[in-house]
């Protein structure tokens, strides 16, 4: 498994497939062709039919000025993945060289063709595997990470500030969305609600952390900086929950680093052996991860043993099963932004399990057996329910609201 800088990628939203993928493969391409004429962009599968409203065009666009640029979009798939892209580079009317390039998640491309090289950080293929060892070593999760990447804290201590920043600016930013939704912004309403739910300290610390998520979304959709948690689209979850405990808990930050960790050993099973492309597992393989990372990550703040851990992450992930990515034209707000908000309140819902549950019955059902079985579930989805805006919510709403 690669390092937990891989996992936690910080970039402008709105998605981590669509906009820092193409961004980290137009770099590529324009330092391997750097004194062209021109260059052409062909997007593929997912990146074409939901390309625009993820600024997929516009991300590339930026990366290749000045040199001008022409993009097409073909939705039909290519091989491997749904997320491809073809660049061509011209000398006059000359091709001089040209690449396929797939955004295959989080933010990371490979080159086909070219071996994927990945630098194995952590030699541990499962969470069964990671676990056995800790319990040899007497280690905690923590202690896992650390015994791997000593180096690994001042990483995350900038991933946790570019968390907070993104939820402050997102709590005091008002106006529009970008896009043809004209979705308001409304993350700042919230948390001016919960602040005056005084009555109900229950109702009043959902609704904080709904805020922050929403905060998150907000900015993702309006293209800002976040960070991948495990992916754009994702990204309010867990840092929704770390800024409450933060914030309005009032938890040592070298506490929530070490949230982080934990909740990156988990992200980094998924991401190992499934995925954390919604183009090619659905929103279950994003929300999903994400719900589990957040899980596992405030399991761990309540002092809870490896064991509960791993079921707050199991829960998290089970029942997200089977869930679409169908993003309304295309854009990552509906129902993005407010899954993002259900998916934080459910990760404190899947802690609490592993907490008081666990107790009483032994979970049949390991971290391990959940994700293999989201990875069958995604690849039995059909096409319009991952990432293509075709299908679902998505299909429902172009067809209700026809101009």
């Amino acid at each position: 498994m690669e390092s937990l800088k891989a996992l936690y990628k910080i970039g402008p939203g709105p998605s981590s497939s669509h906009t820092i993928g193409p961004s980290e493969a137009a770099k590529y391409f324009k330092h391997k062709y750097s004194n062209v004429t021109r260059y052409e962009v062909t997007l593929f599968g997912s990146l074409a039919l939901t390309g625009k409203g993820h600024l997929t065009d516009y991300i590339i666009e930026k990366e290749l000025k000045p040199t001008p640029v022409t993009i097409t979009f073909d939705p039909h798939f290519k091989r491997y993945h749904p997320n491809a892209m073809e660049f061509r580079a011209y000398l006059g009317d000359n091709k001089i060289g040209s690449e396929i390039i797939y955004s295959i998640g989080g933010g990371n491309i490979e080159i086909e063709g070219k071996p994927f090289e990945v630098k194995e950080v952590y030699p541990e293929k499962s969470f069964t595997d990671i676990r056995l060892l800790c319990e040899k070593n007497n280690w905690s999760l923590v202690d896992y990470v650390l015994h791997y990447e000593p180096d690994i804290l001042e990483y995350l201590d900038l991933v946790f500030t570019t968390m907070s920043d993104c939820i402050n600016r997102g709590l005091t930013t008002t106006g529009l969305i970008p896009g043809k939704l004209k979705l308001e912004r409304v993350a700042g309403a919230i948390y001016q609600d919960a602040l005056h739910i005084e009555h109900d300290e229950y109702e009043h610390n959902k609704m904080l952390i709904t805020s922050y998520a929403y905060a998150v979304g907000e900015e993702n959709a309006s293209g800002n900086i976040v960070v991948c948690a495990p992916t754009c689209g994702s990204s309010g979850v867990f840092p929704a929950l770390l800024y409450f405990f933060y914030h309005d808990l009032h938890l040592a930050k070298s506490k929530i680093l070490e949230a982080l960790m934990v909740g990156g050993v988990f992200g980094n099973v998924v991401k190992s052996n499934a995925t954390i492309s919604g183009a090619k597992g659905g929103c279950q393989a994003e929300m999903g991860t994400a719900c589990s990372m957040a899980a596992s990550g405030i399991a761990y703040l309540l002092k809870e043993d490896t064991k509960r851990i791993e079921y707050a992450a199991e829960v998290a992930m089970e029942h997200h099963l089977g869930l679409t990515c169908d993003p309304v034209e295309g854009y990552v707000q509906i129902p993005c932004i407010e899954r993002g908000g259900v998916a934080a309140l459910r990760a404190y819902d899947a802690a609490l399990f592993g907490k008081y549950i666990a107790l009483h019955r032994t979970n049949r059902v390991s971290f391990d057996e959940v994700v293999a079985v989201m990875k069958v579930t995604g690849e039995h989805l059909r096409s319009e329910y991952r990432e293509t805006a075709l299908g679902g919510l998505a299909k429902e709403y172009k067809e209700k609201h026809r101009e």
